[in-house]
């Protein structure tokens, strides 16, 4: 028997211990999802008419990937939902903080925009809203929405638990004539906004759309050229998920693409949904006369999608993660004033005790009226939130219903070879429009919260954040 001396065994150590040192560390990542599903009766958002859910087409999800690169922690979380109004998302950050595992603040909290969804926060003024007794506390909704926070803190806990190595890739994909600019240059010098099919009086849309469709891959690391099943994918659109329509509840198209990803990349991926400026685009075709509504066509949606995707896979980028990052910036958006008298007009329009019944164009209106009048002429603190690969890639998460415009300025003017913008994200302010697209008016510039320019404000915001990140070693 062959025994080795101290001097051997203390060298053996020593390498043993160099090579630990050495080894590549490894970024983990874990996903996890709660069923968010409304009980029959919650009342649905969306629309300016009170809709109580009366059936399920299909659950919704709240959606959690979260990212560990042996030093930092962070958290995206998407939820099918219309939107993350600011009281959710505080409620949400304050039980991760309280489950220890990271920090509230590092997560990224985004809705899809799902029109068939539930009301997560406010519910809108109309003349048919439902009284205190059918949304209050005790009601199915209020339970839902008392729950609400729980469940989605439980997917950001359990995708923690489920931490693993992984391997991350990008593929950025080409959608077109899938996604439409909804504002029109009308033949009388006016812009309307969905102003119908083959309609004779429409010239040209007033913007341009993004086509960019963008999917990450979180995979267990695997041999060069085979398909290992994903984790997480993380997807990116920019188009309204108000498709299905009707007093069901559903996903619409992000929950029909996230199907058809898990049957190529395994049943058990997980597919998060950041939506990306999409306030003025939608899927409807002016020049096509067909209908396009119900679940089939949120099912064509997302199978032209989940193709554009499909085809991309053939070049990946593959992601050098090290190191993760996260950060914020609250930006003050400034708001309009109201006269007394406007508010006064306005609490009667939405109580219908006008002398006519008021139009869709009045309830807008007066709902933003007297949203604008509870402001009592404060700015709005809106969060910017950064989250980074590395200098590869980059997540935006921006408040509201961003302008396509927007959207395509900041990817342009980011230093990140792939940038994500998520919108509708860590709080809910409204119509988010371009600075020329407010002198054209129609429904999002005469629906919006805040003034001309702060879009711009948002996405000078995000630079910063992007270009300090990227320059940061």
């Amino acid at each position: 028997m062959h025994r080795l001396s101290l001097a051997t065994l203390s060298l053996l150590a020593t390498l043993s211990f160099l090579t630990n040192a050495n080894a590549a560390p490894e970024f983990r990542a874990g996903a996890a999802r709660s069923v968010i599903t409304p009980p029959l009766g919650a009342a649905m958002a969306g629309h300016y008419h009170f809709r109580a859910c009366d059936g399920v087409l299909d659950d919704l999800h709240a959606s959690a990937l979260v990212l560990n690169d042996g030093t930092s922690m962070a958290a995206m979380v998407t939820l099918d939902l219309i939107d993350a109004p600011r009281s959710l998302v505080d409620a949400v950050r304050a039980r991760i903080d309280a489950d220890g595992v990271l920090p509230g603040s590092s997560v990224m909290i985004s809705a899809t925009h799902a029109h068939t969804g539930p009301v997560p926060g406010r519910f809108l003024r109309t003349p048919d809203a439902p009284d205190a007794s059918a949304t209050g506390p005790d009601s199915p909704h209020g339970k839902y929405l008392a729950a609400l926070p729980n469940l989605i803190a439980a997917a950001v806990r359990n995708a923690a638990a489920a931490l693993a190595p992984v391997s991350i890739s990008s593929v950025s994909g080409d959608c077109p004539d899938t996604t439409f600019c909804r504002r029109f240059y009308l033949k009388d010098g006016s812009v309307a906004w969905n102003p119908g099919k083959l309609n004779p009086a429409v010239m040209l849309p007033t913007g341009p759309t993004d086509p960019q469709s963008q999917a990450v891959f979180f995979e267990p690391p695997h041999a060069p050229g085979t398909l290992a099943p994903a984790l997480a994918i993380y997807a990116n659109f920019s188009m309204h998920p108000d498709t299905v329509g009707g007093s069901k509840a559903s996903a619409d198209y992000p929950g029909a693409l996230s199907r058809l990803l898990a049957a190529y990349h395994g049943s058990n991926a997980i597919t998060l949904f950041g939506n990306g400026t999409c306030g003025n685009l939608n899927h409807l075709d002016v020049h096509w006369n067909r209908s396009q509504s119900g679940p089939a066509e949120a099912n064509r949606l997302a199978t032209l999608i989940a193709a554009s995707l499909f085809r991309a896979e053939k070049s990946p980028r593959p992601i050098a993660p090290f190191p993760l990052k996260v950060r914020s910036a609250s930006v003050p958006l400034a708001v309009p004033s109201v006269s007394p008298e406007q508010s006064e007009l306005a609490s009667l329009t939405v109580s219908g005790k006008r002398s006519t019944p008021p139009s869709f164009n009045d309830l807008v209106h007066a709902n933003r009226i007297l949203d604008l009048a509870q402001l009592n002429g404060q700015p709005i603190p809106a969060e910017v939130q950064v989250i980074s690969l590395g200098h590869d890639i980059a997540w935006v998460a921006l408040p509201g219903e961003v302008f396509a415009e927007l959207g395509l300025a900041l990817k342009k003017r980011s230093p990140f070879p792939v940038t994500i913008i998520t919108t509708l994200a860590n709080g809910s302010i409204g119509y988010v429009p371009d600075r020329r697209s407010y002198a054209e008016k129609a429904y999002e510039a005469e629906s919006a919260r805040v003034e001309p320019g702060s879009g711009e404000q948002l996405v000078d915001a995000a630079i910063s954040l992007l270009n300090a990140l990227h320059q940061s070693p």
